[in-house]
């Protein structure tokens, strides 16, 4: 029972993440705000894993889940934030995200044997369909916006640097999606998440003290979404992803990801009161059904 709803959890918890990106910028620098997140994740997963003495990683084993740790989180998270503060467009970063699901197919038929059947490039094709459907209300807009400050001589970083970043964080968690599958399967999810965590946060802790970054205005908002972020971001959400890749195919767990921007719409329109258009509803109708053709396929 616990594995059938393991799908529509780690969904749910993995959309939230553009929520709290949201909820916090006023009060938190993001790569400040990601090094007390998984900082505070990894102490969580080390006090579960000695409470229940859980064996934990050895020798090379333990550099080998720091590099997937600093992959799955810490690059994409950080390069990502990074690139939307010098002027990407978030929505053209959600895009981007969502074709990590084909790059993680594409390398996981010759790297591991995955069998990917057309109806399973199908279903991921019509799952990005119905993300960009879901974006696209938002996005034109917004690409003008930045196409008009650069007109304008607001200063950014260079834009071909941006977009490489933009690309380096989504091959960052493709990688470390995949890596979940090497000998890393062979640990104890708890330790491993303790350490993988630990690994995210010097990549945090690098770009801390690269970018300057010290804002932090403490406030409820921001507490309660680091605490989400502790516990059911970092800590469920990233430990259900490993969890399903490592007992299924990484091509069919990461088609899910698929989902996450169509139920942030509608949970900024619940919180925030953003419009939901109707071809933004149309969108998460294709994107579901994508997924579901996919998973089965």
């Amino acid at each position: 029972m616990l594995a059938s709803l393991t799908p529509t959890l780690f969904v749910l918890l993995w959309s939230t993440g553009f929520v709290v990106a949201r909820a916090i910028a006023p009060y938190a620098d993001p790569n400040l705000f990601l090094l007390a997140r998984f900082g505070g994740t990894a102490l969580l997963f080390a006090c579960v894993a000695l409470a229940m003495r859980a064996p934990w990683p050895r020798g090379r084993e333990i550099g080998k889940h720091l590099f997937a740790g600093a992959l799955l989180q810490g690059v994409y998270l950080g390069a990502g934030y990074w690139a939307v503060a010098q002027g990407l467009s978030a929505g053209v970063m959600a895009l981007l995200g969502a074709l990590q699901p084909l790059l993680t197919a594409a390398l996981a038929a010759p790297l591991f044997g995955e069998k990917i059947s057309l109806r399973r490039w199908q279903g991921l094709g019509l799952g990005l369909a119905g993300v960009v459907l879901v974006l696209m209300p938002k996005l034109l807009p917004k690409l003008q916006a930045s196409a008009h400050a650069a007109a304008d001589g607001v200063a950014h970083a260079n834009p071909l640097l941006v977009v490489l970043v933009s690309v380096l964080s989504i091959g960052a968690i493709t990688a470390g999606t995949l890596y979940q599958k090497t000998s890393l399967a062979k640990a104890d999810i708890r330790s491993a998440s303790a350490v993988q965590n630990a690994g995210a946060a010097i990549v945090a802790a690098l770009l801390v003290l690269a970018l300057g970054e010290h804002r932090w205005i403490a406030s409820p908002t921001l507490w309660i979404s680091l605490a989400w972020g502790i516990a059911m971001l970092s800590g469920a959400g990233v430990t259900l992803l490993v969890w399903m890749v490592r007992h299924g195919d990484a091509a069919r767990a990461t088609a899910l990801l698929f989902l996450a921007p169509p139920l942030a719409a509608l949970e900024s329109w619940l919180l925030f009161r953003e419009t939901l258009t109707p071809l933004q509803l149309a969108g998460f109708g294709v994107a579901l059904a994508g997924v579901l053709i996919a998973r089965r396929g």
